[in-house]
């Protein structure tokens, strides 16, 4: 086996039990499944992922013996919150005990984003990502959002970008307590100065349109200031209660629409007819005690559907995809292969991403080696450590 940090011309990983290539041309279903498959990386590039039977001629620098283990595509985590400082474990507690979440105790976190230094919030971001390749994520989205003043929204997107790829304004995330009373002042601070500021270092700009953030007319005027300043909406939609944040989604191009616990039949046709992607939260829903998603209701109605960790300290503290995908086939009603395709494919789907999320010829060589046979016991087993190693673009990184 390959050391973590090692880099070779080409890998070669052979004597896999089941591939999950998510390229249903070679294998079974939408995930692609191969059995008795092989995969070569070189230059950090997928050349080949099906059939050991059809591998090409040629020698790899490394070569792994899978014996009979399952290989799947790297997961990307397209909705994040890593910048941040301090944690809200007392809150979650009063939660368990009976209190209910609200969007308010994001204030706590600002507070001490606020005081917490460059390094630290860096530090922040880089500690999550670590911990997130423990569990095969290999890209991620970062939002900024508990900074919520122009020089702490700049520095925690400046700290995201040194981590991560996807970089996601969200300095509309709630209204600071400095701005109670002047809810029009901060809207056009984050449309002006904080956007202006922002924009060189993110590509995204995303806005929480929900009870206690903004509402429709206020996220629609943000999301157009960040679309004419060059960045690519998403929306936080529909999580606390029904509301606009999918039409607008739909209505602006939005790539993804994010948590959608709450959506009516007109939201569900919305979003099916559209290429703006569902992604769905699992790990807010359990921290909060909240509805889940009918994560089968959208999938019926032909919606394209993300599952990602919404990694934060105040309501889904967890950087663990697999976990998530355990909850969504438990209690969301999707099917394992479905739940996975959710957290490869449609998480780049939900991020505009081709390069990612599959085990294509073309793609970035990022795969996980489980500690099992098939790709099932990702579900099967919620809470066991099955992931072996995981390598991003053909280096292994755990």
């Amino acid at each position: 086996m390959l050391a973590p940090g090692t880099r070779t011309g080409s890998v070669l990983v052979d004597n896999i039990g089941e591939l999950v290539t998510n390229d249903p041309t070679v294998g079974e279903g939408a995930i692609g499944l191969v059995r008795d498959g092989a995969l070569l990386v070189r230059d950090g590039e997928v050349i080949y992922a099906g059939p050991r039977s059809g591998l090409p001629a040629g020698e790899a620098n490394g070569r792994i013996d899978a014996a009979g283990a399952a290989v799947i595509p790297g997961f990307v985590d397209s909705h994040g919150h890593l910048a941040f400082a301090g944690d809200r474990a007392a809150e979650f507690a009063a939660r368990m005990a009976g209190e209910h979440y609200t969007a308010g105790g994001i204030a706590s976190t600002v507070t001490a984003t606020r005081a917490a230094s460059d390094d630290q919030l860096a530090s922040s971001v880089a500690r999550l990502v670590r911990e997130a390749a423990l569990s095969g994520t290999t890209t991620h989205e970062c939002k900024s959002g508990y900074g919520l003043s122009l020089a702490d929204e700049v520095r925690s997107l400046q700290a995201a970008a040194k981590h991560v790829e996807e970089v996601t304004f969200l300095g509309a995330h709630v209204v600071p307590e400095d701005y109670s009373d002047k809810v029009d002042d901060y809207v056009a601070l984050v449309t002006g100065p904080m956007l202006d500021a922002c924009a060189p270092i993110a590509t995204w700009i995303d806005v929480f349109c929900d009870r206690g953030a903004f509402d429709g007319d206020q996220a629609r005027e943000i999301l157009r200031a960040g679309i004419a300043r060059g960045l690519k909406p998403r929306i936080h939609a529909n999580q606390l209660q029904h509301g606009p944040g999918v039409q607008i989604a739909v209505e602006l191009g939005a790539a993804s629409a994010d948590h959608c616990t709450h959506l009516d039949d007109a939201d569900i046709e919305a979003l099916a007819s559209s290429d703006t992607v569902a992604t769905l939260l699992p790990g807010a829903e359990f921290s909060t005690r909240a509805q889940y998603p009918d994560a089968r209701r959208m999938l019926d109605a032909g919606v394209t559907v993300a599952i990602a960790a919404d990694c934060n300290p105040g309501s889904s503290y967890t950087t663990n995809i697999p976990f998530c995908m355990a909850i969504a086939v438990r209690d969301m009603r999707m099917t394992p292969a479905e739940a996975l395709w959710s957290a490869t494919e449609g998480g780049a789907r939900a991020l505009r991403r081709t390069d990612v999320g599959h085990l294509r010829p073309g793609a970035r060589g990022d795969f996980v080696l489980l500690d099992a046979p098939s790709y099932l016991h990702l579900t099967y087993r919620p809470g066991v450590p099955l992931v072996r190693s995981v390598f991003r673009a053909g280096a292994r990184v755990r």
